[in-house]
């Protein structure tokens, strides 16, 4: 599946670069629109390979307990973060980038520190458990934000693209156009994550267990695999 999924993935970047290439030339915005539903499959595609805290996100909500709505809201921080630190990653940095797929997008010090506050995240669900501390409001808005500071490598490599055809305005609309890509597939995990929690504390009362019992082992679970995640990717 991975290798069906990244060959999709080349496929669908040669097309944008050739569509790039080609709107720096014309500069025609109505064949640049009639491409950019490819640039939302795009990011679909990317969003379901390895990465895109995908696994944070899931683990953060089924300890965390949000409800649908607030997980929804958590993967959209947490997509709008990861695309648009990318677009300013590119613009700020774009000399230094290198032009290949492999090496694009590798921020160190900010992938470091994204690691290191999601440890600390994790750190604080457990003491939550520990101390019985209650949710704090917008705790999980700062998951996602702190979640998506890695950049997107194939947001970088087509906004660097862009910017060095004198075409921004075509890196920013695919940008975009892969936003919403990548948002649906976040959404997607967070609201699965958000019900399935749910469903385990029912699960977990029907057979006497007390849901406030069932919120904390999960709280526990939950920071645990995030100072988890995060460390391996330190370790990476």
């Amino acid at each position: 599946m991975w290798s069906f999924l990244f060959d999709a993935q080349k496929t669908i970047y040669s097309s944008l670069t050739s569509d790039i290439a080609a709107y720096s030339s014309s500069r025609d915005v109505a064949a640049l629109l009639a491409v950019l539903p490819l640039g939302i499959v795009f990011g679909a595609v990317h969003a379901l390979t390895p990465g895109h805290s995908k696994s944070v996100l899931a683990a953060y909500i089924l300890g965390s307990g949000l409800r649908p709505g607030r997980a929804l809201l958590t993967s959209l921080v947490l997509s709008v973060t990861h695309i648009t630190s990318a677009v300013l990653l590119a613009v700020v940095t774009n000399s230094l980038v290198q032009r290949t797929l492999v090496g694009a997008g590798r921020a160190p010090a900010i992938e470091w520190t994204s690691r290191m506050m999601l440890i600390a995240i994790g750190l604080w669900l457990i003491y939550r458990v520990i101390r019985a501390k209650p949710h704090i409001h917008g705790e999980g808005l700062a998951t996602g934000f702190v979640a998506g500071l890695i950049p997107c490598p194939l947001t970088l490599f087509v906004m660097t693209l862009a910017l060095s055809r004198g075409a921004a305005e075509a890196g920013l609309a695919f940008s975009v156009s892969m936003l919403i890509g990548v948002g649906l597939i976040l959404g997607a995990v967070a609201l699965i994550a958000a019900f399935a929690r749910a469903s385990l504390v029912h699960l977990f009362d029907r057979h006497g267990a007390a849901i406030s019992r069932a919120s904390r082992w999960l709280d526990a679970v939950a920071g645990l695999a995030l100072v988890a995640i995060a460390a391996m990717e330190l370790l990476r």
